[in-house]
């Protein structure tokens, strides 16, 4: 390969800048202080190619005759099962045909035959990372609704009217997109209640969150239905003291820009991004289950929010598990509204045969039970709220 001069190109140094460059090859390391300058740059072995995806880095630069090509082929074939892998740069002066057949498997891959100059690669380079970039679909901004989900209590069944949320505006006629995200890093549940993957690893960035875009959100997210995305985070114990609050608002920020409704299940504790997630958000749903103790928490918590986030955003109630009063006394409606000293929302109907089939079978109580009350309920709730105007325009989204 003929050597590179350390002239970067003006371009190549501002789309590359902070991009993570993983670089196979001893010989393009030196592209660092040339056409890769601003990058952050690491040497690595083709063993790396093996599940690699987006969350990892940004683009791979290989110098294919620094491999043997059996190695190297079944490294690249490995990285085409890889889900959302990053884009692939390949260079070299005699490349076999079965190590290019599996490269082109790749949806975002080019090949530069060596010699180059330095604007050649650029080129090639700025190429790949533009087509990322552009991929995925973008919903207008100003378009797109957020509602905010959060349970009074634990146990209120948050989560499981979230994803009945999602599940009913993805279902709804048109081509609308929706995500649903679990903000509970710890101990959320989304996934497994969908019987879904938690894709969203957002420790690994540190404070570098402006690495989070379009094509990264697409690598975090988990499909549910054709037009219903799941973006969730493994169950850590630590994973609310990895993520960064400069990564958890960007993602949100992000969605909101790719999807036309965007659902939070969010954690009933606060953290260092709650208020700013809340306030960016159309609705703010608390939900609280039937009992005294619950209601009580619910105002109390609605309150909190009202005061913390003083931009007139009043928090809505909708009350859960609403069931017939045959086997003891509990609140009514009306009693409940005392206590809440508010008008509630709405109430979503008690069916517990159809919840727990739903959560043992993975996937959505409108799916499994389509005809429980619970289905019905949430399909009002969402037919209400969904002709409302938006309470929020499109500069005061969680950014």
């Amino acid at each position: 390969m003929a050597a590179l001069g350390s002239k970067t190109p003006p371009a190549a140094a501002a789309g590359l800048q902070g991009r993570r460059v993983l670089v196979l090859g001893a010989a393009l390391v030196g592209l660092a202080e040339g056409p890769l300058a601003g990058a952050d740059v690491t040497a690595g072995g083709v063993e790396q190619l093996d599940g690699l995806s987006l969350a990892a880095c940004d683009l791979v630069l290989i110098d294919a005759d620094a491999w043997e090509a059996p190695a190297l082929a079944a490294a690249v074939k490995a990285l085409t099962a890889a889900k959302s892998p990053p884009p692939v740069l390949m260079t070299g002066e005699s490349l076999p045909a079965g190590l290019v057949r599996n490269l082109l498997r790749l949806e975002h891959a080019d090949i530069l035959e060596a010699p180059f100059s330095p604007e050649q690669l650029s080129a090639a380079v700025q190429g790949l990372i533009a087509g990322m970039v552009a991929a995925p679909a973008a919903a207008s901004a100003s378009d797109s609704r957020c509602w905010a989900v959060i349970g009074a209590v634990g146990g209120s069944g948050a989560t499981t009217i979230a994803v009945e949320i999602a599940t009913a505006l993805a279902e709804r006629p048109g081509k609308e997109r929706v995500c649903l995200i679990d903000l509970n890093f710890a101990d959320g549940a989304a996934a497994a209640y969908l019987g879904s993957t938690a894709a969203m690893r957002l420790g690994d960035f540190g404070p570098a969150a402006e690495r989070i875009d379009q094509s990264m959100l697409q690598a975090f997210a988990t499909p549910v239905s054709e037009r219903l995305d799941l973006l969730a985070h493994p169950r850590e114990a630590q994973a609310f003291d990895t993520a960064s609050r400069e990564a958890v608002l960007r993602v949100l920020e992000i969605a909101c820009e790719a999807y036309d409704w965007v659902i939070l299940d969010m954690p009933r504790h606060r953290r260092a991004w709650t208020l700013e997630a809340l306030s960016g958000a159309d609705e703010v749903l608390v939900i609280s289950e039937l009992t005294v103790p619950a209601l009580l928490a619910a105002r109390a918590l609605s309150d909190e929010i009202e005061d913390a986030l003083g931009s007139g955003l009043k928090p809505r109630m909708v009350v859960n598990r609403l069931g017939s009063r045959m086997f003891g006394p509990a609140p009514s409606m009306a009693e409940a509204e005392r206590a809440l000293q508010r008008k509630a929302l709405a109430g979503v109907s008690s069916d517990w045969e159809a919840a727990a089939a739903s959560v043992n079978l993975g996937g959505p109580i409108a799916q499994h039970r389509p005809k429980s009350k619970i289905v019905k309920d949430i399909q009002m709730l969402v037919e209400k709220l969904a002709a409302e105007p938006a309470r929020r325009d499109s500069q005061t989204r969680a950014a």
